[in-house]
């Protein structure tokens, strides 16, 4: 009975903290619908049916680890081509996207405000416009043909003796969505980047100075970087799932899908290749469960680096 007592304290007193806030649940109770609806909901059903066969007409069969065991043991496709070319993808795309981020949301914040506003449109646009950009930019400039503009002014300035396939050929492929990547990484995490520099104190710069700093490059590693700590982790958490979760890039610049001899293959073409092609929903929601761990891993290595643990050393 006092057991029972002392249960029916804790719901009333939690019941009674929940009534106290209501109003600051009723605002955050449309993210939470959300957040429940279209991200938790998905990630139970997908590790739940990561553990079973399913071709989605037949009801589920539960067969155990057995989908992770071929994943990761027998599956060549995905040993041999998907995860190398997403780790080498991701590690030049990420940092170098997120490093490419922070250098021009600096150099920006150097300009006039009247001025800002365009550049950082002209950075942030791509991102949203990356379907047209596709087809107005790159494809031309990446056709490998003499018309193709890459192509054309390395033939006449000499670098080139004959055209290249840019996209078509698979020594080339991969470093062509890696420039592409790289050109559309300005997104959401840029603008925090901008607004976290903007928002630092000039009174901090001038009492560095004062202190000896007279270098830009220590203004930005002792008083920038520790300030903005929540924008530069929210961009290194946007890099990583922006490079994750790319993998049309390959198949829009190639044509092919799969790519050339799988040089553009990543993890995410596997999932598509297994839940969309092949109907193997199972061993699809297995490879979507294991690129879901290695995001984790990779935010919680960025959390480290910039999270609220790091201002108590």
């Amino acid at each position: 009975m006092t057991m029972l007592s002392n249960l029916g304290k804790r719901f009333k007193r939690f019941f009674s903290v929940i009534w106290e806030y209501r109003l600051s649940y009723a605002f955050i109770t449309p993210f939470m619908l959300c957040f429940i609806a279209f991200i938790l909901v998905p990630i139970i059903v997908a590790v739940g049916l990561s553990f079973t066969y399913y071709n989605a007409i037949e009801p589920p069969k539960f067969i155990g680890w057995t989908n992770y065991q071929n994943l990761i043991s027998q599956d060549l496709l995905f040993l041999k081509y998907a995860l190398p070319n997403t780790f080498k993808f991701a590690i030049i795309t990420g940092p170098g996207g997120y490093v490419a981020s922070f250098i021009l949301a600096w150099l920006i914040s150097q300009l006039p405000a009247r001025l800002r506003k365009y550049f950082s449109l002209a950075m942030y646009s791509p991102s949203l416009t990356m379907g047209i950009a596709m087809s107005i930019v790159w494809l031309p400039l990446l056709t490998g043909d003499r018309i193709g503009y890459l192509n054309s002014i390395l033939l006449q300035i000499g670098m080139i003796d004959e055209p290249r396939l840019w996209v078509t050929d698979k020594d080339y492929l991969m470093n062509s969505m890696i420039a592409v990547s790289l050109w559309s990484s300005m997104g959401v995490g840029f603008l925090a980047m901008l607004a976290g520099i903007l928002n630092v104190k000039q009174d901090m710069y001038e009492a560095a100075r004062i202190d000896g700093v007279k270098s830009r490059l220590k203004e930005i590693w002792y008083i920038t970087i520790p300030a903005m700590k929540p924008q530069m982790l929210f961009g290194a958490v946007m890099a990583i799932v922006n490079t994750f979760k790319s993998g049309a890039i390959g198949v829009e610049l190639s044509g092919q899908n799969p790519t050339p001899q799988y040089a553009g293959y990543l993890i995410i073409n596997h999932i598509n290749d297994y839940g969309i092609i092949r109907f193997e929903m199972g061993y699809a929601a297995a490879t979507s469960v294991f690129l879901l761990i290695l995001m984790y891993f990779s935010n919680k290595f960025c959390w480290s680096l910039f999270g609220p643990k790091g201002d108590e050393g």
